[in-house]
Order: structure tokens, then C-alpha cells, then sequence
């Protein structure tokens, strides 16, 4: 089977074949090891030297050079807004506490799809929206390399 070796990051892409495309969920752009299958049927094994996380928009370089596109899947979240910044400031902590995933955007917040957090943002003021869109989360404070780094071992996701 194929491997492929390396990622090519979306901002580096300068040409090359594209060969296939894979579609990943958050928790499956986080990998190291495993077995792919592209849409187009192309299997091959991604073998990184380190864990890592793959982008929307990277290429997985295989061992022949060739290219496979990275895509982030749409995924339920919620949106999270509030009526003003401080009211936002105050959900994001209340999230951020509970040790969460969550991607945080200028004026909303979105987390996985989860009634209970919903229940809670309602309580707080604040309004939860299910939504699919891909999800891209921070990375936390000991994520290292990137700003979409792998999760702490204790995270949910």
C-alpha cells in the first residue's frame, strides 16, 4: 500500500498531481497512522512521524510525489452568539471551562452539537444555532507547531 509521508500545507501548494481528495471530520484530521480511502477509491496509509493535524485546504504527499487534497467535512455544531462582546467573552469562558473544543470567530463561537451546552448558553444569554460547517477548533495553549494542533490527551473531541 501506498504511504503518504508528509503534508504539504495550503499555503505551500505551488502545482503538483492531485490525485485524490479525502474528507475528514475534525477527529479525523488529528492523525498519525492510519488507512485512508480517497473519494475517488485511491487507498493509501498515512504515515506521519509525529501526530498532527490536517487542514482544510493541505495535500498528503505520497511516497511517488503525487498529491492528495485534504477537506474538511462539514460537521452539526452550534453557533454561539451573544447580544454584545462581553456577554460573548462570558459564554466563551463558561465553554472554554468544561474543556471543550471550540472554534472562536469575531462574533460567534462553535462547539459540537450538545443539548445540555445549548441548554446552558440559552441560560446564560446567549444563543445556540445548529449549523454544519466544517469545524476547525483552537489547537490550546500546549498544541505547539500550529494554530489547529492536536487537543490535550483530556479533551473531548
Amino acid at each position: 500500500m501506498i504511504r503518504a509521508t508528509r503534508i504539504l500545507r495550503r499555503d505551500m501548494l505551488s502545482g503538483g498531481e492531485i490525485i485524490d481528495r479525502v474528507v475528514l471530520d475534525h477527529g479525523d484530521r488529528h492523525r498519525r497512522r492510519v488507512a485512508m480511502r480517497g473519494i475517488g477509491g485511491l487507498g493509501f496509509l498515512l504515515d506521519l512521524p509525529e501526530p498532527a493535524v490536517l487542514e482544510d485546504g493541505d495535500a498528503l504527499v505520497l511516497e511517488d510525489g503525487r498529491l492528495v487534497w485534504v477537506e474538511a467535512a462539514a460537521e452539526r455544531l452550534l453557533e454561539i452568539r451573544a447580544p454584545n462582546d462581553r456577554a460573548l467573552k462570558r459564554l466563551i469562558w463558561h465553554i472554554g471551562n468544561r474543556h471543550i473544543p471550540a472554534e472562536i470567530g469575531a462574533d460567534a463561537v462553535w462547539i459540537a452539537d450538545d443539548h445540555v451546552l445549548a441548554a446552558m448558553v440559552r441560560g446564560l444569554g446567549g444563543t445556540a444555532t445548529q449549523v454544519e460547517r466544517p469545524f476547525q477548533p483552537e489547537g490550546g495553549a500546549y498544541a505547539g507547531g500550529h494554530d489547529h494542533a492536536h487537543p490535550h490527551p483530556h479533551a473531548a473531541g
